[in-house]
């Protein structure tokens, strides 16, 4: 393991996710457990769970929110110290709503990050399993399995995917159908995008996951 600033790099086993040692005994660990193989380590700094030896999480809650800024520097920090492809979860919740749009300002407009929101920590270790498990797939690139995996995509998935802006139940749907995956959907091109849902949301879709 090797440290950049406060943010270390990784190595991920295969098929696992290391966390963080403060989410030891939370929901979403307890969640996590029998899904996915869970590690803790001390020492992840910034980082909360790193899926891949390139892609981690960092998770926002309702507290950190309310408390100030504090989870602003944190964020700022990661993106000045790091070359991880981080993935920002944050809580929306009746008491964390009125602060999101400036979060999602920060982190997709200025930090150029990938944000998705969940509506509790249960939401969140669902959206975390399929986001490893839709990574461990990724070495398997059969269209067939690529379509079945989509039907099985979790809930807080396909309601993620419906809060992109231009972007309802059929689209949401039909994206899934098409890339599987949140994790694939990010990485798309404009103009995989507009095959699907046309030009118009194809723009709006790719600004706003990969600005």
């Amino acid at each position: 393991m090797t440290t950049k600033a406060n943010v270390p790099v990784i190595d991920v086993p295969y098929g696992h996710v290391i966390g963080n040692e403060k989410w030891r005994g939370s929901e979403i660990a307890q969640r996590l457990q029998g899904k996915i193989r869970l590690i803790f380590e001390d020492g992840l700094g910034l980082v909360d769970f790193h899926l891949s030896n390139r892609t981690c999480i960092l998770y926002i809650s309702e507290a950190d929110l309310v408390a100030g800024d504090e989870f602003k520097r944190k964020l700022v920090r990661f993106r000045n110290a790091s070359s991880l492809r981080g993935i920002v979860i944050v809580e929306k919740t009746p008491i964390s709503d009125q602060y999101f749009l400036a979060v999602q300002k920060l982190v997709m407009l200025e930090l150029g990050m990938v944000l998705l929101h969940v509506a509790n920590q249960g939401e969140a270790s669902q959206l975390i399993t399929q986001l490893v498990r839709e990574q461990s797939k990724d070495h398997n690139s059969n269209p067939f399995l690529r379509k079945q995996r989509s039907q099985l995509a979790e809930p807080s998935v396909f309601r993620t995917v419906q809060q992109i802006p231009g972007v309802g139940k059929t689209k949401a749907l039909l994206l899934l159908q098409q890339f599987g995956s949140i994790h694939r959907l990010c990485n798309a091109s404009v103009n995989e995008l507009e095959q699907v849902v046309g030009q118009t949301v194809a723009q709006q879709i790719h600004s706003f996951l990969c600005s």
